[in-house]
């Protein structure tokens, strides 16, 4: 039974989701050196934002299948050496949307309105109406960076309270942000001047680390009011103290930090009203916590169980918005795949993909990780839909995508080697109904299988009977079987076989000594 290690403090119903399909051990934060002492254990780990997952854990998590964020941010784990080991990261994108999104506009609107002080004023038995006077929402323009669920959602509350909303976003369609009653801003640059507010959301990585710097803030409008409910990280703390203690920025609202662990050395802590800080709230709702912890808790379940996850971060190709339209492909290109690269000899150079039918108005990107997974599984041991993508590329193997307007929906791969090109294609003749219908020069339709078994011959009298002979003497059931005849050598056919077990070389060495036979060659998928 599979084991599944939960850090940090996550809500018990994961805990029982978990523990249908797999052993689980409940245990606090922990750090590197402790957590890599017993991470071989686990088939799975499940973390918030506490623990760290990092390449050193990654690399002592020898069983390690899947790593599960209760959250939506993933800076706490090392994705690329994840990838690298074939271990799918996953999060819950969606989860804490609302949470986020609404903690983003009451920051905005505590702020403002110095809530946090006018509150302690009054707790401390004083009344200081003119000492907290606010400023208006109403009118003013919100600048959003990152318009993923979140920052969608807080522009169409700022858009409800009267404000302007622009957008920066460089991977967000431009009709979209219009659509939504934003405008869309094409380079930073020409943003910061614009704003009387601004709020991130967007994940900290090289590009956003230190967005928010002395430079950006000396482009801003002189009292813009800035939040960041996002990442820690993304603004260098000490640039913005100095902007508000000299007046370019009016106020700030901030749930993340550079440093959580050490907070007290955050130089905002001096700033009285003109910060209101919340100790990374944003997701910190009983429904959001329910709801990530489900989310993750679900998904590990179903990788353990043989499934897909739903919103793995290192395998976009997999979005299940993009696998609906070709789910039933999926197999068929990995058994293309597996077919093309165990018939092929020499290094692979490039692998190259062609389809039709409907699949030409598709995106096809899942079937490409199938391909992939499919070729290079044949000759390495530990290939999946995480790492096929970037085994490919450390190998130098050229991918390349192509499409036809021919009516048959189907797949062809072509596998370009250091000796020669082999080729396989295959189609759906039903929604489930899977063919391969072309073996290089031989067009062929037969169902690919577990056991297949590819004899080329010469055209002669009583082939097919030796053949058969020698499988029949070797305990071996023929379920199933097909003979083509090239059509660029007329004297040449091909003998496709399904069996109902393997079929070992020594059996294939007697098949080979047939006259007139040519290497054949058993296909395992």
């Amino acid at each position: 039974m599979s084991k599944v290690l939960i850090t940090d403090k996550i809500n018990d119903l994961a805990v029982k989701v978990v523990a249908r399909v797999a052993e689980v051990d409940n245990l606090p934060t922990m750090e590197e050196e402790e957590l890599c002492k017993i991470i071989d254990q686990y088939d799975a780990i499940l973390v918030r934002s506490q623990t760290k997952i990092t390449s050193k854990i990654i690399e002592a998590g020898k069983n390690l299948k899947i790593i599960g964020r209760a959250g939506v941010g993933v800076d706490n784990i090392d994705v690329e050496a994840a990838t690298q080991k074939g271990i799918i990261v996953v999060n819950s994108p969606d989860g804490n949307t609302h949470a986020a999104a609404e903690h983003t506009i009451a920051m905005m609107m505590a702020m403002s309105r110095n809530i946090p002080a006018a509150d302690l004023s009054v707790k401390n038995g004083l009344w200081e109406r003119s000492k907290f006077t606010g400023v208006e929402v109403y009118n003013k323009t919100l600048g959003i960076i990152g318009l993923g669920k979140i920052g969608s959602h807080v522009a169409n509350v700022a858009l409800a309270l009267g404000m302007k909303v622009v957008v920066f976003d460089p991977y967000s369609n431009p009709e979209i942000v219009e659509k939504l009653g934003a405008k869309y801003i094409k380079h930073l640059d020409d943003f910061w001047g614009l704003c009387d507010y601004i709020t991130i959301h967007t994940p900290k990585t090289k590009e956003t680390t230190g967005l928010i710097n002395v430079n950006t803030l000396n482009r801003m409008k002189k009292g813009v009011r800035i939040i960041n409910c996002a990442r820690g990280g993304i603004i260098d703390e000490k640039a913005l103290f100095e902007a508000i203690e000299n007046g370019q920025v009016a106020q700030c609202a901030i749930d993340v930090y550079e440093d959580e662990k050490n907070i007290s050395n955050s130089p905002l802590l001096k700033l009285g009203k003109k910060a209101v800080l919340t100790p990374h709230l944003g997701a910190s709702t009983d429904e959001a916590q329910v709801n990530v912890a489900l989310d993750v808790a679900n998904q590990v379940a179903e990788v353990l169980s043989g499934r897909n996850a739903t919103s793995a971060i290192n395998i976009p190709a997999l979005k299940p918005q993009k696998l609906e339209a070709v789910k039933e492909y999926m197999d068929l290109a990995q058994n293309i795949a597996q077919i093309a690269s165990q018939i092929s000899g020499g290094a692979i150079k490039e692998v190259s993909i062609i389809v039709g039918g409907k699949l030409s108005s598709l995106d096809i990107s899942p079937l490409e990780i199938a391909i992939l997974k499919g070729v290079l599984s044949t000759n390495m041991v530990g290939i999946n839909y995480v790492n096929a993508p970037v085994i490919a590329k450390q190998r130098g193997i050229d991918v390349k995508t192509s499409k036809t307007n021919d009516n048959e929906n189907s797949i062809e791969v072509i596998i370009n080697t250091s000796e020669k090109s082999y080729m396989v294609k295959g189609a759906l003749l039903a929604k489930d109904i899977k063919r391969i219908i072309q073996i290089n020069s031989y067009l062929t339709s037969i169902e690919p299988k577990k056991h297949m078994l590819l004899v080329p011959h010469i055209n002669k009298p009583n082939m097919v009977a030796k053949v058969a002979g020698i499988l029949g003497a070797d305990n071996i059931n023929i379920s199933g079987m097909q003979v083509a005849q090239s059509f660029d050598y007329p004297d040449k056919s091909i003998m496709i076989i399904n069996t109902d077990s393997e079929v070992q070389s020594e059996t294939v060495e007697k098949i080979i000594t047939i006259d007139g036979v040519d290497k054949a060659k058993y296909i395992g998928l």
